[in-house]
């Protein structure tokens, strides 16, 4: 499975085509919340995260998330990802805990996809 780096756009229909080839109906994606990119696809959070890191994304900017494409958009994003552990940025567990970043990724989930 190759994974994509959004930078502009992509379609909810790629993405439930993405979701098919790995998960059924679940894409995971690593939000950079600074760029205002993500990387979608892939088995593990951490590849994304990779890809992201070699594009020069800061790794304090990169967060975790869990898309479901066929889901209303007010529940089709779940913040838990295993790179989400964050203890010395305040985020002692996988889901995200700050409320304004995961707002932040609402907003530029909302801009990415079509």
């Amino acid at each position: 499975m190759n994974i994509k780096i959004v930078k502009d756009k992509i379609s909810k229909d790629e993405l439930k085509n993405i979701a098919r080839e790995i998960f059924g109906e679940m894409v995971k994606a690593v939000v950079d919340v600074k760029k205002e990119i993500m990387a979608v696809g892939g088995e593990l959070h951490a590849d994304s995260e990779a890809l992201l890191l070699k594009d020069d994304s800061n790794q304090d900017d990169l967060w975790g998330i869990n898309i479901y494409p066929d889901k209303p958009a007010e529940d089709w994003i779940i913040f838990t990802a295993l790179i989400n552990i964050r203890p010395r940025l305040g985020n002692k567990s996988m889901e995200i805990q700050d409320k304004n970043i995961r707002e932040r990724i609402k907003k530029i989930i909302d801009k990415l996809v079509e």
